[in-house]
């Protein structure tokens, strides 16, 4: 097939980051994760990889030869590995300050963070994209990354640490995130290249505003997309959701907000207790284990239906999901946003060509 340049995706989880590639040109030879519900989504999704082979297994036991034996089939001129290990604690952050490098990436006590690398070093990609946490770059975590970069500029990588922010990407949601973005070849640009800006800044520096929750989710409001998931009304914090303005959270009633007889204490709760949508604002950070009553939740006084979650992610229109709704909530809620994915990508794919 000689294909120019393909992605070897681990942590797949439901796509977010294989949509990304597939956006980005790079079609996806190989998908794989630990959870039977994501694996199934990959496959119930067959127009975007049909020719991807997709398995469920835990990369702590999956060697690398598996890997380069796909790559191998396929014969593509170039090819990467993307992924996002799962963002656990990093208690074991210690563990990494080692002189034995190549011995700590593959003892099986370490992070998944050691078996991306574990592959990466062992089939030496083009290029490879690793997302997570932005609090990776937090002092009492920041040895991993020190760790990382040492090992992957010893396997000949240069390298960008990206800070991003998905609605600089069209995502219309404040995500921010952590890229690590390695290549064989020469970066064109200091950075991936932003859509999106600030709508009072766009008509100076030529960017589109960012995209709003309105527009993101318009057309999901029917009947026919109706879950019982999202019935709030009738809990116990219902008619406080209802007094909470579009684009607020619970401190809208509370002193603090000038609110007569107030309900709560300001900075008592999370930040996103009662956190209510506006229409006209992006989204803030959808949860893949939201509380009963943690937002974001709709403007209508209703929780988040799957297909608008998922268009907050920027998964395409009609892209399936399996599971039951509690697990349809987790993979798109721990999904890299597709369209920021894809800005880093085409930053990777550009340094190759």
């Amino acid at each position: 097939m000689n294909e120019d340049i393909v992605a070897v995706s681990l942590f797949s989880g439901a796509g977010g980051l294989d949509i990304a590639s597939v956006m980005a040109g790079v079609p996806v030879i190989s998908s794989t994760d630990f959870d039977s519900d994501c694996i199934e989504t990959l496959k119930a999704n067959e127009n975007y990889f049909g020719d991807t082979e997709i398995f469920e297994g835990d990369l702590h036991e999956i060697e690398s030869n598996v890997f380069k034996a796909i790559v191998e089939k396929r014969k593509p001129k170039k090819f990467i590995v993307i992924g996002g290990a799962p963002c656990q604690p990093f208690s074991k952050a210690g563990y990494w300050v080692t002189n034995q490098v190549r011995r700590g990436i593959n003892d099986p006590r370490a992070t998944l963070v050691n078996e991306y690398l574990r592959v990466v070093t062992d089939i030496q990609p083009d290029g490879f994209v690793f997302e997570n946490v932005e609090s990776l770059l937090h002092p009492t975590n920041r040895v991993i990354v020190d760790t990382f970069i040492d090992i992957i500029e010893e396997a000949g990588y240069k390298y960008k640490i990206v800070r991003a922010n998905a609605l600089e990407y069209g995502v219309p949601q404040k995500r921010k995130r952590l890229f690590i973005i390695g290549t064989k070849g020469e970066f064109k640009r200091d950075e991936p290249i932003k859509t999106h800006d600030d709508p009072q800044k766009c008509s100076k520096n030529g960017l589109k505003p960012y995209v709003t929750a309105g527009e993101a989710i318009a057309g999901y409001e029917g009947d026919e997309f109706f879950e019982e998931y999202e019935v709030a009304k009738g809990g116990t914090y219902y008619d406080d959701l209802c007094e909470v303005p579009p684009g607020m959270n619970y401190k809208a009633l509370t002193a603090w907000a000038g609110y007569p007889n107030p309900k709560f204490v300001a900075d008592k709760r999370f930040w996103n207790f009662l956190l209510k949508l506006s229409p006209d604002q992006p989204s803030w950070t959808v949860c893949a284990q939201p509380g009963p009553w943690v937002g974001p939740f709709h403007w209508d006084n209703r929780r988040l239906r799957a297909p608008e979650v998922a268009a907050i992610q920027t998964f395409p229109k009609g892209y399936k999901f399996c599971g039951n709704r509690r697990s349809v909530q987790k993979q798109i809620g721990n999904a890299v946003p597709c369209l920021m994915g894809k800005a880093m990508i085409e930053y990777l794919k550009e340094s190759l060509e």
